[in-house]
C-alpha cells in the first residue's frame, strides 16, 4: 500500500554557503525544475527543503505535454525503466453511470510523447530531486526557511534553521517560492486570490486489488461523477496494484454536516456511483483518509523585485484533469528561462523575471475555464461535441496540456453561453500584475 510515512535516503547534507545566486524554497516538481535548468546553466543554486526524501504526496497523474519538459531534464530513460503504470487515455463515466470511450492521446498526436505515467509522488518527486543535484544544485534537506529578507522592497536572501538547531541568513539574487500550497510569499505579501467558483474539497484514499481494466486502458485516469454532478470521483492506478481513488465536491455539500468523519463521506459518496463501486467491491481499503478543502487558488502577482512564485504557490486550479504536475513543471521551465535572463543581464526586476507569466497564465486559464465547464449544471460534453465535432480536438489538447498553442481558446467561443460571465472577484491573465 502507498507510505504515508516513506522512509526517508539517508544522505549526507552538502555546505551551506552564505551566498547563491538562486534559493529555492522547496524540492517538488516546481522547485527541482526550476533548480535543475539554473544549475545546468551554471548558475549557483541552492534548494532549501525541511525534510529529506521521499515524502508522501497526492497528486499522481501525469498528463502527456509533461513529456517536453521530462525530456529537457534527461529524465525520461529513468521513467521508462519505472515501474510506474503507462497511461495512454483519460475515460469519463457520466452521472448515469454511462461508461464513455476513452480519449486515446496518441489517436490525437502519434508520438511517444502521447504514452504518460501514472506515478507514486515520492519517488517521483526523489527523482526529479536527484537530477537537479546531479545537474549541479546544492540540495538541503534540512533547512526550514523562517523567512525571506527584504531591503528597499526587493528579496535579498532568506533566514534558515537547520536541523541542528542553529540559525543562518543566505544571501540570494533570486528568491524562488516553491512551496506548494503552503505559498510561503504569497500568504507573507497577502498576494492570494480564492476562485469564489470553485469553493471545493476532495477525500482520497487508496485500495489494493480492485478492478484494472486490460491492454492500454490499464493505466487510464478514469474520472466518474455521482448522480445529480454532486460530486465526482477520480481512478488513478499506481504501481503494485494500488489504486489512488478521491471525491471531489462542493465544500458545503461534503463537509458541511457536523460530527460527520471523512470515511463516512466518502461511503456516502461511494454508494452514490455505482460503477466505482463494482470497481472497488473486490479491494482491500486503505485505513486513513485524507482531506483538503477550498484548495483554488492563483496570485494576484507571480514576480516581484528578486523574487519569483512556481508551481502551487503559484497557484492550484483542480484535480479533474491532472493538470497540477505539468503546471509545476511548465512553470519551473519558463521560470528557469526568465532567472537565466536576469543573471545574464543582473536585472533582477520584477519585468525581467516575470517575463514568462502573461503566457503562463493565458495556459493556466484553458485548465480553467474547462474546470468551469465541468462543474456546470446542465452541460454535457458529449452533447457539446455532438453539435461541435470540430471541437473535439480543441478538448484533447487542453486535456493532453497542450494549453500554449495558438487557437486553444476557440473551444470556449464555441461554448459560448455555456460558462458563467466572469464576475468582479474573478481575475483572468489580462488583470493581475507581472
Amino acid at each position: 500500500m502507498i507510505q504515508t510515512n516513506p522512509k526517508p535516503t539517508p544522505r549526507d547534507q552538502p555546505t551551506l554557503d552564505a551566498s547563491y545566486d538562486v534559493v529555492v524554497l522547496g524540492g517538488g516538481p516546481a522547485g527541482s525544475t526550476v533548480a535543475a535548468f539554473t544549475a545546468q546553466a551554471g548558475i549557483n543554486t541552492v534548494v532549501l527543503e525541511r525534510t529529506p526524501f521521499p515524502r508522501f504526496h497526492v497528486g499522481e497523474s501525469l498528463i502527456p505535454e509533461c513529456y517536453w519538459t521530462l525530456e529537457k531534464l534527461g529524465v525520461l530513460d529513468r521513467l521508462r525503466a519505472s515501474a510506474f503504470p503507462k497511461k495512454f487515455s483519460v475515460q469519463f463515466v457520466t452521472e448515469k453511470g454511462r461508461v464513455t470511450s476513452p480519449f486515446y492521446f496518441h489517436d490525437h498526436n502519434p508520438h511517444e510523447s502521447s504514452q504518460t505515467w501514472q506515478v507514486v509522488r515520492g519517488d517521483f518527486d526523489q527523482m526529479l530531486i536527484e537530477n537537479a543535484e546531479e545537474k549541479g544544485a546544492t540540495i538541503r534537506t534540512d533547512a526550514q526557511v523562517l523567512d525571506v529578507v527584504f531591503e528597499n522592497d526587493r528579496a535579498v536572501g532568506v533566514n534558515v534553521k537547520l536541523k541542528n538547531g542553529s540559525s543562518v541568513t543566505v544571501a540570494a539574487n533570486v528568491v524562488v517560492d516553491a512551496t506548494g500550497q503552503s505559498s510561503f510569499l504569497m500568504n507573507r505579501l497577502g498576494l492570494r486570490r480564492k476562485d469564489p467558483r470553485l469553493k471545493k474539497g476532495a477525500i482520497w484514499t487508496y485500495y489494493r486489488g480492485s478492478q484494472r481494466d486490460e491492454g492500454r486502458d490499464e493505466g487510464a485516469t478514469i474520472i466518474l461523477q455521482t448522480e445529480g454532478k454532486k460530486s465526482w470521483f477520480w481512478n488513478i492506478p499506481l504501481p503494485d496494484d494500488v489504486v489512488s481513488v478521491g471525491c471531489t465536491g462542493n465544500l458545503n455539500y461534503l463537509f458541511g454536516k457536523k460530527n460527520v468523519s471523512s470515511a463516512d463521506i466518502f461511503q456516502r459518496e461511494l454508494d452514490r456511483c455505482p460503477v466505482l463501486k463494482s470497481r472497488l467491491s473486490g479491494a482491500t481499503g486503505y485505513d486513513e483518509y485524507f482531506t483538503t478543502k477550498d484548495f483554488s487558488y492563483f496570485t494576484s502577482k507571480a514576480a516581484g523585485e528578486g523574487w519569483v512564485l512556481v508551481g502551487d504557490a503559484f497557484g492550484f486550479i483542480d484535480p479533474v484533469y491532472s493538470s497540477g504536475v505539468f503546471l509545476a513543471l511548465k512553470s519551473g521551465e519558463m521560470a528557469a528561462s526568465g532567472i537565466v535572463d536576469a543573471c545574464k543581464t543582473h536585472d533582477f526586476s520584477a519585468e525581467v523575471l516575470g517575463n514568462w507569466q502573461n503566457e503562463y497564465r493565458k495556459g493556466v486559464e484553458m485548465f480553467r475555464k474547462l474546470v468551469y465547464a465541468f462543474y456546470t449544471p446542465g452541460f454535457s460534453f458529449g452533447k457539446f461535441l455532438k453539435e461541435h465535432s470540430e471541437m473535439s480536438s480543441r478538448l484533447v489538447d487542453i486535456l493532453v496540456g497542450d494549453v500554449f498553442k495558438p487557437g486553444v481558446e476557440e473551444l470556449f467561443e464555441k461554448m459560448g453561453e455555456v460558462l458563467p460571465p466572469l464576475d468582479d472577484s474573478a481575475v483572468v491573465a489580462s488583470d493581475v500584475d507581472v
